[in-house]
């Protein structure tokens, strides 16, 4: 069993902040992954498509844009898995 230090409140404010900013990073880079994936081809074509075929289509570009995201926080979190 391993002691752990207890934080000064100014660290603990400081991690808050870090952590904070972190979260609001990873979700601007989901909503632009989001608009990124409305402004391609394959989803303009498929609002002008009746809904059962584009059902598909939608799908496949949210999944894209889950792919974007995780992609932009595994490189955002790359340095933080190393300490």
């Amino acid at each position: 069993m391993v002691l752990r230090k207890q934080k000064s409140r100014k660290a603990q404010v400081t991690d808050l902040a870090f952590d904070y900013l972190k979260l609001k990073a990873a979700g601007k880079a989901a909503k632009g992954a989001g608009k990124a994936a409305k402004g391609t081809a394959v989803y303009k074509a498929a609002k002008k498509t009746p809904v059962v075929k584009r059902v598909p289509v939608i799908i496949g570009a949210g999944v894209a844009a889950i792919v974007a995201t995780k992609v932009v926080k595994n490189r955002s979190g790359g340095a933080q898995a190393a300490t």
